[in-house]
């Protein structure tokens, strides 16, 4: 293990920083930590932070070693899997902020109950709350 880790951040490439901060504001019902051009963070707990990337902005640094990021709008590129206190408040929360319904609140196999939405720029997010251990 990587003992010098101290702070994960997870930075989603967004078409739209403005609207997808917007969209992120209501999801997490908390404004932003920072909110400068080219990038907002929320700050979720002591050692997680998501982070808002426009496109552009990305494809500048990354140059033309990889495709676009634009490219890939719509098209689920990573999932933000939330363990949540009380799924059914955040299935509801997220419905009414226009996440996309993707799947409703289901017992899964692997001891979770979840739920699946997309943000506007089809990236997955999931509510989920522990059922039960899996040895």
């Amino acid at each position: 293990m990587i003992s010098q880790i101290k702070l994960i951040e997870t930075i989603l490439y967004v078409n739209d920083q403005e609207a997808s901060c917007k969209f992120y504001q209501n999801i997490f019902r908390k404004a932003p930590d920072l909110n400068v051009p080219g990038m907002s963070e929320f700050n979720l707990s002591d050692n997680c932070k998501i982070g808002l990337m426009p496109n552009k902005g990305i494809a500048k640094i990354l140059a033309d070693k990889t495709p676009h990021p634009g490219s890939g709008s719509g098209i689920p590129r990573c999932e933000l899997y939330l363990y949540v206190d009380d799924i059914q408040i955040e299935f509801e929360n997220a419905t009414k902020s226009g996440a996309k319904l993707i799947s409703p609140i289901i017992d899964r196999d692997w001891g979770d109950k979840v739920c699946y939405f997309s943000d506007p720029d089809g990236h997955i997010i999931a509510f989920a709350k522990e059922i039960k251990k899996i040895n």
